[in-house]
């Protein structure tokens, strides 16, 4: 069967969770008006209280689920400080949720560089501009702080600010969920004990 035809009617029977996420979110891809690639991102702060908030994922493998961020932000000091985070896609159009949990490692210097290339020149000066998850005195501080360095990279190529870059997330965990009638929704989880570990699926009660 290819992945194109993983269907909600038969995604409990496959055994490999990124093939199976690869075709929920290419289905997502082609039904959601609005970025499928929105994911609730959830990290616990240093006295072990919850955050949570949307973030768009860039990529992923069987490595793990990729996003970029500023590092100095809450969540980019979150994660640095515990390496660890959960996500919850939901596809409403479809129906569907997967949630996953893991261990997280900091992408190379090389794949956070190509992939800062490829976005937009606004939004590379963003990254420099802003000072991510800290009090903002007004929306002209900002303006003029995309002003300076608008100017300050008016020719040529704008680098990656130093604490700007990506997080991988290592699953231990990964949950597929599909609406079913009467709240008798199909629920499969695969899970492992490291994140090269073979994995287990386990269906659940709804």
């Amino acid at each position: 069967m290819s992945e194109n035809e993983l269907t909600s009617g038969d995604f409990t029977e496959q055994n490999e969770p990124f093939t199976l996420f690869a075709a929920w979110l290419r289905e997502a891809e082609a039904t959601e008006p609005n970025d499928p690639n929105a994911v609730a991102l959830a990290t616990v702060d240093k006295d072990g209280l919850p955050n949570v908030r949307m973030v768009l994922l860039k990529g992923f493998d069987s490595q793990g689920f990729v996003f970029y961020t500023n590092f100095e932000s809450q969540k980019g000091q979150e994660i640095l400080s515990q390496k660890k985070a959960a996500m919850c896609f939901h596809w409403k159009s479809l129906r569907r949720q997967v949630r996953l949990r893991g261990l997280v490692d900091v992408v190379s210097d090389r794949e956070a560089d190509e992939y800062y290339k490829t976005r937009a020149r606004g939004s590379r000066i963003g990254a420099w501009a802003s000072k991510q998850s800290r009090p903002l005195e007004g929306r002209f501080a900002l303006e003029k702080a995309v002003a300076e360095y608008t100017a300050r990279y008016a020719l040529g190529d704008i680098p990656r600010p130093p604490y700007w870059s990506g997080f991988r997330i290592r699953p231990l965990s990964i949950e597929f969920w599909h609406d079913r009638p009467f709240r008798l929704h199909d629920r499969v989880e695969f899970r492992r004990e490291v994140p090269e570990g073979a994995w287990e699926k386990v269906r659940m009660y709804p």
